[in-house]
């Protein structure tokens, strides 16, 4: 007896359908599952042995082998155990074959044979609404993508596609045969308010004008800045209403990100769309793998969940050197491509990176109201966790100074939050126009950037004069061209003055010579 029904597996942002081939034949009992199955895969032969007599089915006590096809791609995840009961169900004949035509199945089965969640619903949607050769391996009708129904909304992202639910497998097997409907589940939980996140206004952020004028920068043109000041001066504080000043996703970005959001089983069930750019802030003590990716299952890190939005780096000389030099090829190409054994996935990593970091050990190195007890040896070793060539990726290297009292108690000039983000809003249209879909001034080609940053040549003759005399790298040139462009792009210029060059060489305090 034989059955073949369809399931899909997600590896790394990528959905591949799997043929579950299931034979049932005379011999001693077994259940036995090939196709290079993971460890949470072979673990079906029981999930799936419990659900089906825990649901009034029989389960064979035969000889039953189950194929995931292409038998080369290695199956991750426990989202194959509902298409392999259900083609155990139809070869035994517990249920007509042609109910699972037009079907993929996905979802994990518990002991008592109810559907339970499982992460990546997203990209087999995306994928199944792309792949026009999927669709027309199920002939002329729309495959249906039947998923558990805290999946449901999650699916219903994609609206090109069908999607249902069914809350157990028996209510399943009597949906497929039209005994009764499937679930139309839209039940939401009390939980299902955005997470709590501390709303800091830009107002709030008292002093520091020129720190704020550097971050609304780095805001509008995507760029990545470091701050560094002594403990206490509001690096962290603007960090977090930085994020508040960031326009909203575009509809592909915020797919993207959902998605990535979902395959690590982040998005939780309500399955909205994320339309705020993330804000991921890691701890200095966070793994390689947890910042880059990899692991076991080659998840996403830190530097793709904050794809699209800001990776948040306190205590930036804190981290293991090994991490911090890792950033630096992603953080060039934008993407992030994690290579183990047992394959490869690409990531993408259009992040923005705000660090934070103190001027040395104590954090007292240049301020005038406490003494440094470091000596000189310690600051150099210090500031030598931070390599020259990651030092060169921050766009905006910017000093904090310490508060004073008149600037705590000073309210003079405050502007909001919805202030600051129009004008950014309006930067990034800028860009967008000029570079087409959504792309920043940080990302933009060698090409692009010797077609869009014209030079006055009063710049051109005070940029040539710096560079010589400070002996900056071509990718400081570089990054210092696209930084005026934002700069010039906020005042509403379309050539870049000396002032503007002017400005961004201010925000280059750790290159050196230039302090």
């Amino acid at each position: 007896m034989f059955a073949a029904v369809f399931g899909m597996s997600v590896i790394g942002l990528q959905a591949h359908l799997i043929r579950v081939e299931v034979d049932v034949s005379n011999g001693l009992p077994g259940f036995e599952i090939v196709g290079l199955p993971a460890a949470a895969v072979r673990e079906a032969r029981e999930r799936v042995r419990s659900a089906l007599r825990n649901s009034g089915f029989q389960f064979p006590l035969q000889r039953v082998t189950v194929n995931l096809a292409p038998a080369d791609l290695r199956k991750e995840g426990s989202g194959l155990d509902l298409p392999i009961a259900v083609g155990i169900l139809i070869a035994t004949g517990q249920c007509s074959g042609r109910c699972s035509q037009n079907h993929i199945f996905a979802g994990e089965l518990s002991l008592e044979g109810f559907l339970r969640p499982v992460p990546g619903i997203l990209t087999m949607a995306v994928e199944l609404y792309n792949n026009l050769q999927l669709q027309e391996s199920f002939g002329t009708n729309i495959p249906k993508l039947l998923v558990p129904p805290e999946n449901l909304a999650e699916a219903r992202l994609v609206s090109g596609i069908k999607s249902c639910c069914s809350l157990s497998l028996t209510d399943l097997i009597g949906s497929l045969e039209g005994k009764k409907q499937f679930e139309d589940w839209h039940e939401r939980s009390l939980a299902q308010e955005t997470v709590d996140q501390q709303i800091i206004d830009w107002a709030d952020i008292r002093g520091q004008q020129q720190a704020k004028r550097a971050l609304e920068i780095a805001a509008s043109g995507g760029h990545n800045i470091l701050l560094v000041g002594p403990p206490g001066s509001g690096k962290t504080l603007m960090a977090k209403a930085y994020a508040g000043i960031l326009p909203p996703l575009s509809k592909e970005e915020s797919m993207e990100v959902t998605q990535l959001y979902s395959v690590v089983g982040l998005l939780g069930q309500r399955g909205n769309l994320i339309e705020e750019r993330p804000f991921r802030k890691p701890h200095h003590s966070a793994t390689l793998a947890g910042i880059i990716g990899g692991g076991r299952d080659l998840r996403p890190g830190e530097l793709s969940l904050a794809n699209h939005g800001v990776l948040f780096l306190d205590e930036l000389p804190e981290f293991p050197r090994l991490v911090l030099e890792s950033l630096r090829q992603p953080l060039e190409d934008r993407r992030i491509v994690i290579t183990r054994q047992k394959g490869s996935v690409q990531y993408p990593a259009q992040v923005s990176v705000v660090a934070g970091m103190n001027p040395c050990p104590c954090g007292f190195f240049g301020d005038g109201g406490k003494l440094c007890a470091c000596t000189p040896l310690q600051i150099h070793n210090y500031r030598r966790k931070i390599s020259g060539p990651l030092l060169d990726r921050f766009d905006l290297q910017i000093e904090v100074p310490r508060l004073t009292y008149e600037d705590l108690k000073s309210e003079k000039g405050a502007e909001t939050t919805i202030t600051v983000k129009n004008r950014v809003k309006q930067a990034r249209e800028r860009q967008w126009n000029r570079l087409g879909s959504t792309k920043t001034n940080a990302e933009m080609s060698p090409q692009e950037t010797k077609k869009w940053c014209k030079l006055s040549p009063a710049g051109e003759t005070l940029l040539q004069r710096v560079f010589n005399s400070q002996n900056l790298s071509a990718r400081g040139y570089d990054r210092i061209i696209r930084v005026a462009r934002t700069i010039a792009d906020l005042a509403g210029f379309s050539e870049i003055s000396s002032e503007h060059i002017a400005e961004a060489l201010q925000y280059r305090v750790l290159d050196k010579r230039i302090i």
